[in-house]
C-alpha cells in the first residue's frame, strides 16, 4: 500500500531508491542557504520562476492513515518516543536573566509557515537580540560570495564533470529531466550533484514566490529585526552550511539527483506534509513519517540516513548550542533555527537544558 504514496498518476518509482531522494530533499530544505541560492539559480530556469505560487500537494501522512493504518500507528508511536517532539516555540529561562526564546522554523515561503505561533511575535518584539542560523541571509550578495569563495564545494575543480560520474542511462535521465525544467545540461556540467539537485528539487511555487521577492521565515524574522533596529546574529556561516551538505557521500548525492528528477511533483507532497506537521507542532513525527513513506534500503541504519542525521542535524546542533551560549548568558534573545534542530536526545532543547537552562514549550 505504501507504493501508492509515490506512484500516483501511473508513476512507478522505487520506494527503496526514493528514500535517498527524500532525505536529500529534506537536507536541502533544512539548510537556509539553499533558498538564498534561488536568486542565482532561477536565472537558469526562467520558466519555473514564472510559475504558479501555489503547490498542489497532498498530505502523505493522512494518505498513510487511510491506506496502511498499521504503519501509521508505528509512525505515531515513534514520534511519541522522540524527546521534545511536540512544539516549535520554547521559552528559555535561568535565574537572574531575562527570558529568551527558541523558535523552530521551516525554510520555506509558504504563508502558513510565515504565520508564527501564538506568543512568538510578542517575544520577538520584546527580545533585544535576534539569532538566526546565518545572518548572511540578509544579503543575497553574500550568498553569491560564499559560492565564489568556495568553488570546491559546488563545482568539480579537477576538470571532470557530472556526466563522468553517471552511467549513460542516468546521464540520459539527467539531460531529459533538466530539459523539462528549461535547463540545458551543458550549463551545469561542472556543478556538483547537490547544487544541481537544489534547484530541480524545490517546488515550482517556492521558486515563483522567491522570484517575486518573498522571504522564508528565518529571513523574514531577520528583516523585521533590522527594521526595528535590533542586532541580528548568525550561529553559522554560509560556508559552514555548504560544507555540511557537500560532505555527505558523493554516491548519495548522485543517486539523490537522479531520483529527485524522477520524483517530480511528488516533492510537492513531501513539502505539503512537512508544512502540516510543522504548523501543528508535530516536529517529532517528521523523520518517522519520511522513513515510512519513502524508506531507504536500511532504514535508520542506512548510510544515507546516518550521514544525513549526523552532518545536517546533530553536528550542527552542537555548534549552534555552543555559539548561542555567550548570547544566552545575557538573556533576552530570540533564536530562530530549523525546527528539526529542536527535538531528540541531541536536539537543541536538551542541549540547552544540559547547560543549566529551563526550556519549556509555549502552548498556543
Amino acid at each position: 500500500m505504501l507504493a501508492s504514496l509515490f506512484n500516483r498518476n501511473g508513476s512507478h518509482h522505487s520506494l527503496a531508491r526514493a528514500g535517498d531522494a527524500v532525505l536529500w530533499f529534506l537536507a536541502i530544505l533544512h539548510v537556509a542557504v539553499a533558498l538564498s541560492f534561488l536568486l542565482i539559480l532561477t536565472s537558469l530556469s526562467p520558466a519555473r520562476a514564472e510559475g504558479d505560487s501555489e503547490c498542489p500537494g497532498i498530505d502523505l501522512l493522512s494518505d498513510l492513515k487511510r491506506t496502511d493504518p498499521g504503519t501509521y500507528e508505528t509512525v505515531l508511536r515513534e514520534a511519541a518516543e522522540t524527546p521534545n517532539g511536540k512544539g516549535i516555540f520554547w521559552k528559555i529561562e535561568k535565574d537572574g536573566l531575562p527570558p529568551s526564546y527558541l523558535l523552530g522554523t521551516m525554510h520555506v515561503t509558504d504563508p502558513r509557515v510565515l504565520k508564527m505561533p501564538k506568543g512568538a511575535p510578542e517575544a520577538l518584539t520584546t527580545s533585544s537580540t535576534i539569532v538566526v542560523e546565518s545572518d548572511e541571509i540578509l544579503d543575497d550578495k553574500k550568498a553569491a560570495a560564499a559560492l565564489l569563495l568556495r568553488p570546491d564545494l559546488t563545482m568539480f575543480t579537477d576538470g571532470t564533470s557530472i556526466t563522468d560520474r553517471l552511467s549513460p542511462e542516468d546521464t540520459t535521465r539527467l539531460k531529459a529531466g533538466l530539459e523539462k525544467r528549461g535547463i540545458p545540461l551543458a550549463t551545469v556540467l561542472r556543478m556538483k550533484p547537490w547544487i544541481i539537485s537544489s534547484f530541480v528539487a524545490l517546488p515550482g511555487c517556492e521558486v515563483a514566490r522567491k522570484a517575486k521577492g518573498a522571504s522564508f521565515l528565518d529571513k523574514h524574522i531577520a528583516e523585521e529585526a533590522v527594521k526595528a533596529g535590533k542586532p541580528v546574529v548568525g550561529l553559522e556561516t554560509f560556508a559552514e552550511q555548504l560544507e555540511a551538505v557537500s560532505s555527505l557521500p558523493v554516491d548519495f548525492h548522485l543517486q539523490a539527483l537522479i531520483e529527485t528528477l524522477a520524483l517530480g511533483d511528488r516533492t510537492n507532497d513531501v513539502v505539503e506534509t512537512m508544512i502540516r506537521l510543522y504548523t501543528t507542532g508535530e516536529i517529532g513525527m517528521t523523520m518517522p513519517m519520511l522513513q515510512k513513506v519513502a524508506p531507504g534500503e536500511g532504514g535508520k541504519e542506512d548510510s544515507g540516513y546516518v550521514a544525513f542525521e549526523r552532518r545536517i542535524v546533530l553536528d550542527r546542533n552542537k555548534t549552534m548550542a555552543e555559539r548561542a551560549m555567550p548570547l544566552l548568558e545575557k538573556g533576552g534573545i530570540f533564536i530562530a533555527v530549523g525546527a528539526l534542530h529542536l527535538p531528540g536526545k541531541e536536539g537543541l532543547v536538551e542541549l540547552l537544558r544540559a547547560r543549566g537552562y529551563s526550556v519549556t514549550a509555549v502552548s498556543g
